[in-house]
């Protein structure tokens, strides 16, 4: 019976954040535009000098993928914030149910929203002119490396929330994080950049994830095998140390109402 009444409270949870996200169209245009809108700029704009051959929007995907699931994340900072600020934890806490289940449900619901957001996004990417060579297998791998790395920030931004309890707060820590892909290959490769920066972009998760993505949706997935352990690495890491900063977190700041 506890089994059956969490499952159904995850699920209310769970729910309510995907009602919440359909009604906050801003935050979800922004999750897709944005991305899209740097996507344009880098293939038409920038693309030509980075890459005279064409094929720098090949390149650049994986990049703009990341970039997109970075700004989707960070909205769940800001929703989490607000919960925490806007009293009605206290409510749940006065019902028979975990109530830290409503930071899942926000980091469901997250992952749901950035899921069809990078789908928009590969489809605009397509239609400027991207031509993976990936086969099933390789797309699938690539879209549980997406997936993985979703999950894991998406708890990362939530334990955000959860400390800052301020959406303001959240929204400038989060937007901060999305300064590492910038700091990556997702734009150009590490080995143009200065030997000091080099350092920084080969050994920061957003890296070896994209080189991962990178290899199978172009069709080398031989080439991205340890790039791949190590993306797996930092995403499970990522994602232990979120859950538990968030259920640490969240019992000290329930605790002090």
């Amino acid at each position: 019976m506890k089994h059956a009444s969490f499952s159904v409270a995850n699920a209310v949870f769970i729910g309510r954040s995907l009602r919440l996200s359909l009604r906050n169209t801003e935050a979800l245009l922004m999750a897709i535009v944005l991305p899209v809108m740097l996507m344009l700029l880098f293939t038409y704009v920038m693309g030509g000098a980075l890459d005279p051959s064409g094929n720098y929007v090949n390149y650049v995907v994986p990049g703009i993928i990341l970039l997109c699931a970075g700004f989707g994340s960070s909205s769940t900072a800001v929703d989490v914030a607000m919960d925490m600020t806007n009293g009605i934890i206290d409510r749940f806490r006065t019902m028979p149910i975990n109530s830290i289940g409503v930071v899942m449900g926000h980091v469901i619901a997250g992952v749901v929203r950035n899921l069809l957001a990078t789908s928009v996004v590969i489809t605009v990417a397509l239609a400027v002119g991207f031509r993976p060579t990936a086969d099933v297998g390789e797309w699938l791998l690539a879209i549980g490396m997406i997936a993985l790395f979703i999950f894991a920030f998406t708890w990362l931004f939530a334990a955000i929330g959860i400390v800052t309890r301020s959406p303001s707060a959240a929204s400038a820590y989060g937007f901060a994080l999305l300064f590492l892909p910038y700091l990556s290959s997702a734009f150009v490769p590490t080995s143009t950049m200065p030997s000091w920066l080099q350092g920084v972009a080969n050994h920061q998760p957003i890296t070896p994830v994209i080189e991962t993505i990178r290899g199978l949706i172009s069709g080398q997935s031989g080439q991205s095998n340890s790039d791949g352990w190590i993306a797996i690495i930092w995403c499970l890491a990522i994602l232990a140390v979120a859950v538990a900063w968030s259920a640490f977190a969240f019992r000290h700041q329930a605790g002090r109402r």
